[in-house]
């Protein structure tokens, strides 16, 4: 796929009101580190950026099914930018631009505790409770 495709791909995809915040946060995050691989940027920003925009897509993600979903979804944005095809002739993401916003990126950090706690509710099963309200504790005092 030629990154001007990906690229539409990609705009489409954050432009698509169907689209979750963890699916936009893929699109664009394995958009933007593809580009800093292929640019040359230091291995060691990719990986601890790829962290942050792993954790942001678990924070985004309503599960983690959703969560692995958007995580491949990431992949492929990556692979597809960081290795564009030589023999065709396409536009290129800049590479100041892609510096630029991995430099605003890495300003954003997720707290670790957040992201830790958002991905243990997500693991843990829900309790059913009657008429879908909250649930309560009872004593074995109670209705004496």
């Amino acid at each position: 796929m030629s990154l001007l495709a990906t690229t539409t791909l990609a705009a489409l995809l954050v432009a698509n009101p169907g689209a979750s915040d963890a699916d936009r946060i893929a699109a664009s995050g394995g958009f933007l580190l593809g580009n800093a691989h292929r640019c040359g940027i230091e291995e060691s920003r990719v990986v601890r950026d790829g962290g942050i925009i792993h954790d942001l897509i678990v924070a985004a993600a309503a599960d983690s099914n959703e969560a692995d979903d958007a995580t491949q979804r990431y992949a492929t944005f990556f692979v597809v930018s960081a290795y564009p095809d030589q023999s065709k002739e396409k536009v290129l993401a800049s590479c100041k631009v892609i510096d630029a916003q991995l430099r605003a990126l890495e300003q954003h950090k997720v707290p670790e505790a957040q992201a830790q706690a958002q991905a243990q509710a997500q693991a843990e099963p829900k309790a059913a409770t009657i008429g879908g309200g909250e649930r309560t504790s009872f004593r074995t005092t109670d209705g004496d």
